[in-house]
Protein backbone atom coordinates (compact mmCIF):
# COMPACT_ATOMS: atom_id res chain seq x y z
CA UNK A 1 0.00 0.00 0.00
CA UNK A 2 1.39 3.70 -0.49
CA UNK A 3 -0.32 6.56 1.37
CA UNK A 4 -1.12 9.51 -0.94
CA UNK A 5 -2.49 13.08 0.64
CA UNK A 6 -3.31 10.66 3.59
CA UNK A 7 -5.74 7.78 2.08
CA UNK A 8 -4.29 4.69 1.02
CA UNK A 9 -3.48 3.25 -2.34
CA UNK A 10 -2.72 -0.14 -2.89
CA UNK A 11 0.18 0.05 -5.02
CA UNK A 12 -0.25 -3.10 -7.61
CA UNK A 13 -3.75 -1.51 -8.79
CA UNK A 14 -2.10 1.80 -9.09
CA UNK A 15 0.51 0.33 -11.25
CA UNK A 16 -2.07 -1.63 -13.02
CA UNK A 17 -4.26 1.54 -13.83
CA UNK A 18 -1.03 3.25 -15.66
CA UNK A 19 0.09 -0.07 -17.35
CA UNK A 20 -3.62 -0.03 -18.63
CA UNK A 21 -3.79 3.94 -19.04
CA UNK A 22 -0.90 3.52 -21.76
CA UNK A 23 -2.88 0.42 -23.32
CA UNK A 24 -5.81 2.31 -23.65
CA UNK A 25 -3.17 5.08 -25.42
CA UNK A 26 -1.94 2.68 -27.60
CA UNK A 27 -5.36 1.05 -28.90
CA UNK A 28 -6.51 4.39 -30.40
CA UNK A 29 -3.06 4.28 -32.77
CA UNK A 30 -3.59 0.49 -33.07
CA UNK A 31 -7.22 1.64 -34.62
CA UNK A 32 -5.66 4.25 -36.77
CA UNK A 33 -3.27 1.98 -38.17
CA UNK A 34 -5.76 -0.60 -38.90
CA UNK A 35 -8.11 2.05 -40.73
CA UNK A 36 -5.08 3.52 -42.55
CA UNK A 37 -3.66 0.41 -43.39
CA UNK A 38 -3.78 0.20 -47.56
CA UNK A 39 -4.11 4.45 -47.87
CA UNK A 40 -2.33 7.64 -46.61
CA UNK A 41 -4.25 8.88 -43.24
CA UNK A 42 -5.99 11.79 -43.17
CA UNK A 43 -5.03 12.19 -39.41
CA UNK A 44 -1.59 14.56 -38.24
CA UNK A 45 0.34 13.07 -35.46
CA UNK A 46 -0.78 16.24 -33.18
CA UNK A 47 -4.67 14.47 -34.03
CA UNK A 48 -3.79 11.02 -33.19
CA UNK A 49 -2.37 11.93 -29.63
CA UNK A 50 -5.26 14.16 -28.59
CA UNK A 51 -7.75 11.33 -29.40
CA UNK A 52 -5.79 9.07 -27.58
CA UNK A 53 -5.25 10.70 -24.67
CA UNK A 54 -9.12 11.43 -24.81
CA UNK A 55 -10.02 7.88 -25.20
CA UNK A 56 -7.65 6.65 -22.86
CA UNK A 57 -8.57 9.30 -20.20
CA UNK A 58 -12.43 8.88 -20.46
CA UNK A 59 -12.16 5.06 -20.35
CA UNK A 60 -9.20 4.81 -17.33
CA UNK A 61 -11.91 7.13 -15.34
CA UNK A 62 -14.99 4.63 -16.51
CA UNK A 63 -12.96 1.72 -15.09
CA UNK A 64 -12.18 3.47 -11.93
CA UNK A 65 -15.64 4.53 -11.33
CA UNK A 66 -16.87 1.35 -12.00
CA UNK A 67 -14.27 -0.27 -8.88
CA UNK A 68 -11.83 -2.19 -11.71
CA UNK A 69 -9.13 -0.78 -9.35
CA UNK A 70 -10.59 -1.26 -5.89
CA UNK A 71 -8.57 -3.84 -3.95
CA UNK A 72 -11.24 -4.42 -1.52
CA UNK A 73 -13.79 -6.15 -3.91
CA UNK A 74 -14.94 -9.28 -2.56
CA UNK A 75 -15.68 -12.58 -4.51
CA UNK A 76 -19.26 -11.77 -4.04
CA UNK A 77 -18.65 -8.46 -5.49
CA UNK A 78 -15.64 -9.23 -8.02
CA UNK A 79 -17.76 -9.50 -11.90
CA UNK A 80 -14.89 -8.80 -14.22
CA UNK A 81 -16.76 -9.22 -17.58
CA UNK A 82 -20.09 -7.53 -16.18
CA UNK A 83 -18.02 -4.23 -15.15
CA UNK A 84 -16.12 -4.31 -17.85
CA UNK A 85 -18.90 -4.31 -20.50
CA UNK A 86 -20.76 -1.54 -18.23
CA UNK A 87 -17.57 0.10 -17.99
CA UNK A 88 -16.75 0.34 -22.08
CA UNK A 89 -20.59 1.14 -22.83
CA UNK A 90 -20.31 4.38 -20.44
CA UNK A 91 -16.81 5.22 -21.63
CA UNK A 92 -17.66 4.92 -25.26
CA UNK A 93 -21.07 7.06 -25.15
CA UNK A 94 -18.38 10.12 -23.83
CA UNK A 95 -16.01 9.50 -26.31
CA UNK A 96 -18.21 9.87 -28.98
CA UNK A 97 -19.88 12.65 -27.23
CA UNK A 98 -17.00 14.72 -26.49
CA UNK A 99 -16.04 13.77 -30.54
CA UNK A 100 -18.84 14.74 -32.07
CA UNK A 101 -19.50 17.88 -30.42
CA UNK A 102 -16.21 18.98 -30.86
CA UNK A 103 -15.65 19.03 -34.50
CA UNK A 104 -11.85 19.27 -33.93
CA UNK A 105 -11.48 15.89 -32.56
CA UNK A 106 -13.73 13.81 -35.20
CA UNK A 107 -12.43 10.40 -35.49
CA UNK A 108 -13.58 8.23 -37.55
CA UNK A 109 -16.50 5.64 -36.63
CA UNK A 110 -14.26 2.32 -38.02
CA UNK A 111 -10.91 4.12 -36.10
CA UNK A 112 -13.53 4.53 -32.62
CA UNK A 113 -14.73 0.83 -33.14
CA UNK A 114 -11.25 -0.64 -33.47
CA UNK A 115 -9.93 1.22 -30.82
CA UNK A 116 -12.49 -0.35 -28.78
CA UNK A 117 -11.71 -3.90 -29.65
CA UNK A 118 -8.05 -3.16 -28.77
CA UNK A 119 -8.61 -1.69 -25.80
CA UNK A 120 -10.68 -4.46 -24.72
CA UNK A 121 -9.01 -7.50 -25.40
CA UNK A 122 -5.74 -5.71 -24.33
CA UNK A 123 -7.28 -5.19 -20.84
CA UNK A 124 -8.59 -8.94 -20.66
CA UNK A 125 -4.69 -9.85 -21.16
CA UNK A 126 -3.72 -7.47 -18.80
CA UNK A 127 -6.24 -8.77 -16.27
CA UNK A 128 -5.40 -12.02 -16.68
CA UNK A 129 -1.91 -11.57 -15.94
CA UNK A 130 -2.05 -9.41 -13.61
CA UNK A 131 -4.21 -11.74 -11.33
CA UNK A 132 -1.31 -14.33 -12.10
CA UNK A 133 1.37 -12.30 -11.34
CA UNK A 134 0.09 -10.32 -7.99
CA UNK A 135 -1.29 -13.61 -5.94
CA UNK A 136 2.44 -15.21 -6.60
CA UNK A 137 3.35 -15.91 -3.14
CA UNK A 138 7.21 -14.71 -3.84
CA UNK A 139 5.23 -11.22 -4.31
CA UNK A 140 3.59 -10.95 -1.05
CA UNK A 141 4.33 -9.42 2.00
CA UNK A 142 4.88 -11.29 4.73
CA UNK A 143 2.81 -10.78 8.29
CA UNK A 144 3.62 -12.46 11.74
CA UNK A 145 1.13 -11.60 13.91
CA UNK A 146 1.34 -10.86 17.77
CA UNK A 147 -1.47 -12.83 19.32
CA UNK A 148 -3.47 -15.97 18.47
CA UNK A 149 -7.07 -14.47 20.15
CA UNK A 150 -10.49 -13.70 17.88
CA UNK A 151 -8.86 -10.31 16.79
CA UNK A 152 -5.55 -12.47 15.48
CA UNK A 153 -8.31 -15.10 13.83
CA UNK A 154 -10.23 -12.31 11.92
CA UNK A 155 -7.43 -11.31 10.16
CA UNK A 156 -6.92 -14.88 8.43
CA UNK A 157 -11.00 -14.16 7.44
CA UNK A 158 -10.16 -10.68 6.16
CA UNK A 159 -7.64 -11.90 3.71
CA UNK A 160 -9.22 -14.68 2.42
CA UNK A 161 -12.13 -12.79 1.69
CA UNK A 162 -10.19 -10.60 -1.08
CA UNK A 163 -9.30 -11.50 -4.62
CA UNK A 164 -6.48 -10.10 -4.40
CA UNK A 165 -4.25 -11.29 -1.20
CA UNK A 166 -1.28 -8.54 -1.01
CA UNK A 167 -0.05 -10.19 2.32
CA UNK A 168 0.50 -13.78 3.84
CA UNK A 169 0.47 -14.67 7.43
CA UNK A 170 3.00 -16.69 8.19
CA UNK A 171 2.44 -17.16 11.79
CA UNK A 172 1.36 -16.15 14.99
CA UNK A 173 2.66 -16.00 18.37
CA UNK A 174 0.26 -16.56 21.30
CA UNK A 175 1.13 -14.90 24.41
CA UNK A 176 1.06 -16.03 28.22
CA UNK A 177 -2.54 -15.65 29.54
CA UNK A 178 -3.77 -15.11 26.50
CA UNK A 179 -7.35 -17.42 24.89
CA UNK A 180 -6.21 -18.98 21.82
CA UNK A 181 -8.40 -19.83 18.87
CA UNK A 182 -5.90 -19.54 15.96
CA UNK A 183 -5.31 -23.63 14.58
CA UNK A 184 -2.64 -24.78 17.06
CA UNK A 185 -0.69 -25.65 13.57
CA UNK A 186 -0.55 -21.91 12.70
CA UNK A 187 0.71 -20.95 15.78
CA UNK A 188 4.92 -21.07 15.73
CA UNK A 189 6.91 -22.26 18.49
CA UNK A 190 8.16 -19.43 20.36
CA UNK A 191 11.57 -20.79 21.72
CA UNK A 192 13.90 -17.99 20.48
CA UNK A 193 13.64 -14.31 19.46
CA UNK A 194 11.33 -12.58 17.66
CA UNK A 195 14.21 -11.19 15.55
CA UNK A 196 15.13 -14.88 14.62
CA UNK A 197 12.07 -15.86 13.73
CA UNK A 198 11.46 -13.01 11.16
CA UNK A 199 14.62 -14.09 9.77
CA UNK A 200 14.15 -17.53 9.22
CA UNK A 201 10.24 -16.83 8.04
CA UNK A 202 11.47 -13.80 6.26
CA UNK A 203 8.90 -11.64 7.56
CA UNK A 204 8.25 -8.38 6.27
CA UNK A 205 5.71 -6.52 8.93
CA UNK A 206 4.07 -7.69 12.58
CA UNK A 207 0.83 -6.89 13.21
CA UNK A 208 -0.21 -6.69 16.99
CA UNK A 209 -3.53 -8.18 17.87
CA UNK A 210 -4.38 -8.82 21.26
CA UNK A 211 -7.64 -9.54 22.34
CA UNK A 212 -6.41 -8.05 25.90
CA UNK A 213 -4.63 -4.72 26.18
CA UNK A 214 -3.00 -6.05 29.28
CA UNK A 215 -0.97 -9.35 28.26
CA UNK A 216 2.51 -7.75 28.62
CA UNK A 217 4.25 -7.59 25.30
CA UNK A 218 7.93 -8.22 24.54
CA UNK A 219 9.02 -4.86 24.12
CA UNK A 220 12.75 -5.00 24.02
CA UNK A 221 12.37 -7.49 21.48
CA UNK A 222 9.35 -5.78 19.11
CA UNK A 223 12.07 -2.94 19.48
CA UNK A 224 15.03 -5.12 17.84
CA UNK A 225 12.83 -5.93 14.99
CA UNK A 226 12.19 -2.10 14.47
CA UNK A 227 15.53 -1.09 14.80
CA UNK A 228 16.40 -3.96 12.35
CA UNK A 229 13.89 -2.30 9.60
CA UNK A 230 10.97 -4.60 10.63
CA UNK A 231 7.47 -2.50 10.21
CA UNK A 232 5.59 -3.00 13.03
CA UNK A 233 1.75 -2.10 13.96
CA UNK A 234 -0.80 -2.12 16.01
CA UNK A 235 -4.27 -3.88 14.53
CA UNK A 236 -6.23 -0.37 14.28
CA UNK A 237 -3.19 1.12 12.07
CA UNK A 238 -3.37 -2.10 9.96
CA UNK A 239 -7.33 -1.91 9.53
CA UNK A 240 -6.98 1.66 8.66
CA UNK A 241 -4.39 1.00 5.88
CA UNK A 242 -5.70 -2.54 4.58
CA UNK A 243 -9.49 -1.77 4.77
CA UNK A 244 -10.07 2.13 4.81
CA UNK A 245 -11.74 2.03 8.51
CA UNK A 246 -11.35 3.11 11.71
CA UNK A 247 -11.73 -0.18 13.68
CA UNK A 248 -14.00 0.68 17.07
CA UNK A 249 -13.58 -2.89 18.68
CA UNK A 250 -9.59 -1.68 18.61
CA UNK A 251 -9.47 1.72 18.64
CA UNK A 252 -9.23 4.09 22.17
CA UNK A 253 -9.47 7.64 23.47
CA UNK A 254 -5.73 7.77 23.48
CA UNK A 255 -5.15 5.91 20.29
CA UNK A 256 -7.34 9.11 19.07
CA UNK A 257 -5.73 11.80 21.00
CA UNK A 258 -2.40 10.30 19.86
CA UNK A 259 -2.75 9.23 16.29
CA UNK A 260 -2.04 12.12 13.41
CA UNK A 261 -5.09 12.96 11.28
CA UNK A 262 -8.31 15.09 11.85
CA UNK A 263 -6.83 18.06 10.99
CA UNK A 264 -9.75 21.36 10.61
CA UNK A 265 -8.92 24.75 10.22
CA UNK A 266 -9.67 27.80 7.83
CA UNK A 267 -7.75 26.83 4.72
CA UNK A 268 -9.41 22.87 4.61
CA UNK A 269 -12.68 24.80 4.83
CA UNK A 270 -12.17 27.16 2.31
CA UNK A 271 -11.05 24.55 -0.59
CA UNK A 272 -13.67 22.46 1.00
CA UNK A 273 -16.31 24.77 0.07
CA UNK A 274 -14.88 25.40 -3.51
CA UNK A 275 -15.02 21.84 -4.35
CA UNK A 276 -18.28 21.35 -3.30
CA UNK A 277 -19.68 24.04 -5.53
CA UNK A 278 -17.80 23.38 -8.46
CA UNK A 279 -18.87 19.76 -8.09
CA UNK A 280 -22.40 20.87 -7.22
CA UNK A 281 -22.99 23.29 -10.11
CA UNK A 282 -21.19 21.04 -12.49
CA UNK A 283 -23.73 17.91 -11.32
CA UNK A 284 -26.33 20.54 -11.72
CA UNK A 285 -25.59 21.34 -15.27
CA UNK A 286 -25.62 17.24 -16.49
CA UNK A 287 -28.62 15.98 -13.88
CA UNK A 288 -31.32 18.69 -14.57
CA UNK A 289 -32.97 17.02 -17.35
CA UNK A 290 -33.26 13.79 -15.20
CA UNK A 291 -34.60 15.82 -12.63
CA UNK A 292 -37.27 17.58 -14.61
CA UNK A 293 -38.47 14.53 -15.96
CA UNK A 294 -38.39 13.03 -12.36
CA UNK A 295 -40.98 15.94 -11.05
CA UNK A 296 -43.22 14.90 -13.85
CA UNK A 297 -43.17 11.34 -13.41
CA UNK A 298 -44.00 12.14 -9.47
CA UNK A 299 -46.68 14.29 -10.35
CA UNK A 300 -48.50 12.06 -12.50
CA UNK A 301 -47.95 9.24 -10.41
CA UNK A 302 -49.36 10.72 -7.31
CA UNK A 303 -52.55 11.87 -9.39
CA UNK A 304 -51.48 15.55 -9.40
CA UNK A 305 -51.56 16.06 -5.66
CA UNK A 306 -48.96 15.55 -2.99
CA UNK A 307 -45.62 17.34 -2.86
CA UNK A 308 -43.04 15.90 -5.15
CA UNK A 309 -40.14 17.14 -2.77
CA UNK A 310 -39.64 15.79 0.43
CA UNK A 311 -38.29 17.79 3.44
CA UNK A 312 -36.91 16.00 6.34
CA UNK A 313 -34.99 17.19 9.58
CA UNK A 314 -31.27 15.86 9.49
CA UNK A 315 -28.08 16.46 12.02
CA UNK A 316 -25.41 17.81 10.09
CA UNK A 317 -22.06 19.83 11.26
CA UNK A 318 -21.99 20.63 14.72
CA UNK A 319 -25.16 18.84 15.66
CA UNK A 320 -26.63 21.49 13.92
CA UNK A 321 -30.07 20.50 12.52
CA UNK A 322 -31.61 21.46 9.05
CA UNK A 323 -33.85 20.40 6.19
CA UNK A 324 -32.65 17.34 3.99
CA UNK A 325 -34.35 18.12 0.45
CA UNK A 326 -35.55 15.09 -2.07
CA UNK A 327 -37.40 13.61 -4.08
CA UNK A 328 -40.16 12.06 -2.91
CA UNK A 329 -40.26 8.31 -3.47
CA UNK A 330 -42.78 7.04 -0.19
CA UNK A 331 -46.20 6.91 -0.31
CA UNK A 332 -47.37 10.31 1.40
CA UNK A 333 -48.53 8.69 5.05
CA UNK A 334 -45.40 6.52 4.96
CA UNK A 335 -44.21 7.93 8.27
CA UNK A 336 -47.52 7.96 10.12
CA UNK A 337 -46.32 5.65 13.02
CA UNK A 338 -43.44 7.66 13.44
CA UNK A 339 -39.28 7.04 12.33
CA UNK A 340 -38.44 4.15 10.80
CA UNK A 341 -35.73 2.26 9.05
CA UNK A 342 -36.16 1.85 5.50
CA UNK A 343 -36.23 -1.70 4.62
CA UNK A 344 -35.97 -4.02 1.68
CA UNK A 345 -38.55 -4.56 -0.35
CA UNK A 346 -40.49 -1.60 1.67
CA UNK A 347 -44.20 -1.47 0.89
CA UNK A 348 -43.94 2.34 1.61
CA UNK A 349 -41.73 3.16 -1.45
CA UNK A 350 -43.87 3.53 -4.52
CA UNK A 351 -43.25 2.43 -7.97
CA UNK A 352 -41.23 5.75 -9.38
CA UNK A 353 -39.63 5.27 -5.64
CA UNK A 354 -37.76 2.08 -6.67
CA UNK A 355 -36.30 3.38 -9.70
CA UNK A 356 -34.83 6.73 -8.57
CA UNK A 357 -33.51 5.21 -5.67
CA UNK A 358 -32.40 2.32 -7.00
CA UNK A 359 -30.71 5.02 -9.30
CA UNK A 360 -29.91 7.23 -6.50
CA UNK A 361 -31.60 10.40 -8.21
CA UNK A 362 -34.28 11.08 -5.25
CA UNK A 363 -30.34 12.34 -4.03
CA UNK A 364 -30.23 14.96 -6.71
CA UNK A 365 -32.35 17.64 -5.25
CA UNK A 366 -29.37 17.64 -1.68
CA UNK A 367 -27.63 19.66 -4.47
CA UNK A 368 -29.43 22.65 -3.25
CA UNK A 369 -28.35 21.51 0.64
CA UNK A 370 -24.68 21.69 -1.27
CA UNK A 371 -25.39 25.33 -2.38
CA UNK A 372 -26.79 26.81 0.91
CA UNK A 373 -23.95 25.26 2.59
CA UNK A 374 -25.85 22.89 5.15
CA UNK A 375 -24.57 19.74 3.36
CA UNK A 376 -20.84 18.94 1.41
CA UNK A 377 -20.70 17.12 -1.66
CA UNK A 378 -18.41 14.45 -0.01
CA UNK A 379 -19.39 13.53 3.61
CA UNK A 380 -20.96 11.20 6.18
CA UNK A 381 -24.81 10.14 5.74
CA UNK A 382 -26.85 13.01 7.51
CA UNK A 383 -28.86 11.20 9.83
CA UNK A 384 -32.06 12.32 11.66
CA UNK A 385 -32.51 13.67 15.27
CA UNK A 386 -34.38 10.75 16.62
CA UNK A 387 -32.15 8.17 15.69
CA UNK A 388 -28.99 10.31 16.15
CA UNK A 389 -29.89 10.92 19.96
CA UNK A 390 -29.79 7.26 20.46
CA UNK A 391 -26.64 6.74 19.01
CA UNK A 392 -24.54 9.16 20.42
CA UNK A 393 -25.52 7.38 23.71
CA UNK A 394 -25.00 4.03 22.61
CA UNK A 395 -22.17 3.82 20.47
CA UNK A 396 -18.61 5.22 21.20
CA UNK A 397 -17.56 8.11 19.42
CA UNK A 398 -20.92 8.64 17.31
CA UNK A 399 -20.68 12.26 17.59
CA UNK A 400 -17.07 12.40 15.81
CA UNK A 401 -19.08 12.13 12.32
CA UNK A 402 -20.08 15.37 12.96
CA UNK A 403 -17.46 17.29 13.44
CA UNK A 404 -17.30 17.68 9.60
CA UNK A 405 -20.43 18.26 7.04
CA UNK A 406 -22.44 15.65 6.21
CA UNK A 407 -22.76 14.83 2.32
CA UNK A 408 -24.97 13.60 -0.85
CA UNK A 409 -22.00 10.77 -1.34
CA UNK A 410 -19.05 9.67 1.42
CA UNK A 411 -16.62 6.97 1.89
CA UNK A 412 -19.21 5.03 3.87
CA UNK A 413 -22.01 4.94 1.85
CA UNK A 414 -19.22 3.87 -1.24
CA UNK A 415 -17.61 0.91 1.11
CA UNK A 416 -20.50 -0.46 2.97
CA UNK A 417 -24.24 -1.27 2.13
CA UNK A 418 -27.22 0.88 3.01
CA UNK A 419 -27.16 0.70 6.70
CA UNK A 420 -30.53 -1.02 7.90
CA UNK A 421 -30.12 -1.47 11.97
CA UNK A 422 -27.62 0.06 14.55
CA UNK A 423 -25.42 -2.44 13.76
CA UNK A 424 -25.06 -1.55 10.08
CA UNK A 425 -24.50 2.20 11.56
CA UNK A 426 -21.73 0.85 13.40
CA UNK A 427 -20.34 -0.54 10.58
CA UNK A 428 -20.63 2.77 8.54
CA UNK A 429 -19.04 4.75 11.87
CA UNK A 430 -16.16 3.15 10.92
CA UNK A 431 -15.74 4.12 7.15
CA UNK A 432 -16.62 8.11 8.36
CA UNK A 433 -14.16 7.93 10.95
CA UNK A 434 -11.86 7.29 8.42
CA UNK A 435 -13.25 10.08 6.73
CA UNK A 436 -13.00 12.32 9.07
CA UNK A 437 -9.54 11.20 9.93
CA UNK A 438 -7.74 11.24 6.90
CA UNK A 439 -9.75 14.08 4.47
CA UNK A 440 -8.43 15.65 1.64
CA UNK A 441 -9.67 16.80 -1.78
CA UNK A 442 -7.72 13.58 -3.33
CA UNK A 443 -10.07 11.44 -1.06
CA UNK A 444 -12.93 13.24 -2.07
CA UNK A 445 -12.28 13.23 -5.83
CA UNK A 446 -12.18 9.61 -5.63
CA UNK A 447 -15.32 8.95 -3.71
CA UNK A 448 -16.62 11.39 -6.10
CA UNK A 449 -15.50 9.00 -9.35
CA UNK A 450 -16.41 5.61 -7.36
CA UNK A 451 -19.82 6.71 -6.74
CA UNK A 452 -20.44 5.86 -10.32
CA UNK A 453 -20.30 2.44 -9.12
CA UNK A 454 -22.74 2.95 -6.30
CA UNK A 455 -24.78 4.48 -9.10
CA UNK A 456 -24.87 1.86 -12.04
CA UNK A 457 -24.83 -1.43 -9.65
CA UNK A 458 -27.36 -0.13 -7.23
CA UNK A 459 -25.23 -0.71 -4.04
CA UNK A 460 -26.71 -0.16 -1.39
CA UNK A 461 -30.52 1.19 -2.20
CA UNK A 462 -33.68 0.39 -0.17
Amino acid sequence: MIRIFRHYISRAYLWLLLIEFCMFFSAMYFGSSVRFLTIKSWYTLEDITLASLIFSSVVSLSCLGLGLYRRSLSREEYNLAARTCVSFSLSILIVIAIYYSIPQLYIARSVLISATVFALFGLMITRLLFYKIVNLDQLKRRFLIIGSGKKAHQLITLNNSLIHKGFTIVGFLAMPGENSVVDQREILNYDKKIIALADQYKIDEIIIALDNRSIELPIDELLDCKMSGLTIMDIVEFYEREQGIISLDDVNSRWLISCDGFAQGDLRSIEKRIFDLFASLALLMVAWPVMLLTMVVIFLESGFKGSIFYRQERVGEKNKKFEVLKFRSMKLDAERNGAQWAQKNDTRVTRVGRVIRKCRIDELPQIFNVLRGEMSFVGPRPERPEFVEGFNERIPYYCERHRVKPGITGWAQLCYPYGADESDTIQKLQYDLYYVKNYSLFLDFSIMINTVEVILWGKGAR
